[in-house]
């Protein structure tokens, strides 16, 4: 059979001539086979120029050609967050956020004078962001400041500031029924815990959580949820709320003062701050009450119980409860770990006993504050369980603490009456909206 090539036959139909068969053939080619190899030459051909001319038929243009010069890559930010875990120091974070280690200390020293990198907390954030201009380290150090270093392009320099973060503010209005507890009823409306803490704070010289609590009590908040800039709230404000305990309606507003402070009052401008709380320990039950003659559970004779043992779990926080100074801190007897607390007018003090432990720090002598943790339950001397014996004593001499009456801390100014009339109106609104008539029945 005869055989062909395509460059000759392309070769001949250049020129005009038939084609003529390969050197060494002796027989002319038939006219339809002629005819046959021209069109496979053709679609070859076609084929072939097809293949070349693809790639550039096909050439992409980068889409930043489309771009608008404000979102160039000239001006592109670059971001990249590191939450710290138990063990992490702010070198070793730096240096997974890209930077050397020699510049990572260099930023830590330049943190000095403003914040001490090494007291950085496990859950927090570390932000490197990266832009034409500067590269910028963020650490929020608590939900109203963040520590902010940069450095320019180009230079070496670190400078550091201390920064108010944004906030963002949302305003939440729920009303709940207690029926197994208050944070389930809290929880069961989307208030998160440190809200429900923070509205037992406002109400507890009037109410003791550990004893007066019943099913069917009810709460109203209004609140503020404050968010930073990921999403996350950071904390929260109680700008009024109610409790109905045991159908005794109680109800606050926050004021804040021309000065800047703020504190919560009654509608009618009485501060709901007492001059003690009504129970050293949150959300514990009473195991035994002020009795003048009680068999002890230890001892088998009978004595006078001058006090209330709040039962609670080993390690429960115990709260002073009013301000004053430490007359006695130590170990005493069956008591076992003891702190005694003079109050502010030096007729009242209260007494603390079977502690797990003191507060860090704490010595005779110290100042300490309505509210504040000075140990933790436990069952130290002659204690049967871990519970708190706690102790209210007027000019040495003891008395039931759950029957002291405590006046309330000063009113309103009457210079800002008219003032907190006018802030607090408006919150008060809010709460009646919630307020259905079963809640008042």
């Amino acid at each position: 059979m005869s055989k062909f090539r395509l460059h000759d036959l392309l070769k001949q139909l250049k020129h005009g001539k038939q084609a003529a068969p390969v050197s060494g053939s002796r027989r002319s080619i038939p006219a339809w086979s002629l005819w046959s190899g021209m069109a496979v030459a053709v679609v070859l051909l076609f084929i072939v120029i097809g293949i070349s001319i693809s790639p550039v038929a096909r050439t992409v243009i980068s889409h930043e050609e489309w771009l608008s010069p404000e979102l160039s890559t000239a001006n592109k930010v670059e971001s990249k967050s590191i939450r710290i875990h138990r063990g992490d120091h702010a070198v070793s974070i730096l240096q997974r956020l890209g930077f050397s280690l020699s510049e990572s200390r260099q930023i830590v020293i330049a943190a000095t004078d403003r914040y001490n990198l090494k007291d950085i907390r496990t859950g927090k954030v570390f932000k490197r962001v990266d832009s034409a201009e500067s590269t910028d380290v963020y650490y929020n150090i608590n939900e109203m400041a963040q520590l902010h270093l940069q450095r320019l392009v180009g230079q070496q320099v670190w400078t550091c500031n201390m920064e108010a973060r944004t906030l963002l503010t949302r305003q939440r209005v729920v009303t709940g029924k207690i029926v197994d507890s208050l944070f389930g009823a809290a929880d069961e409306v989307g208030m998160d815990q440190r809200t429900t803490m923070n509205l037992v704070d406002i109400f507890a010289w009037d109410i003791d959580f550990a004893r007066d609590m019943r099913r069917g009590d009810s709460f109203s908040v209004v609140y503020e949820e404050h968010f930073g800039e990921d999403g996350r709230v950071l904390d929260t404000t109680i700008l009024a709320a109610e409790f109905v305990n045991q159908g005794n309606h109680f109800r606050a507003v926050r004021y804040e003062k021309s000065d800047g402070t703020s504190s919560y009052y009654t509608p009618d401008g009485k501060s709901m701050r007492k001059a003690y709380l009504k129970a050293p320990v949150k959300f514990s039950r009473i195991s035994s009450r002020f009795q003048l003659s009680r068999k002890h559970p230890i001892l088998g004779y009978t004595r006078a119980h001058r006090g209330v043992d709040y039962a609670a779990s080993s390690g429960t926080p115990i709260h002073a409860v009013g301000d004053g100074y430490i007359s006695f801190i130590g170990w005493k007897h069956g008591f076992g770990r003891f702190i005694l607390i003079t109050h502010n007018n030096r007729n009242h003090s209260t007494a603390y006993a079977h502690m797990r432990a003191f507060a860090r720090g704490l010595k005779r002598g110290d100042r300490v504050k309505q509210g504040q943790v000075i140990g933790y339950v436990g069952m130290s001397g002659l204690a049967t369980g871990p519970h708190l014996h706690f102790e209210f004593r007027v000019r040495g001499v003891a008395v039931n603490p759950l029957t002291v009456k405590h006046p309330p801390a000063r009113p309103i100014p009457a210079k800002e009456r008219d003032r907190f009339m006018q802030q607090t109106a408006p919150l008060l609104v809010e709460l009646n909206k919630l307020q259905s008539p079963a809640a008042w029945g």
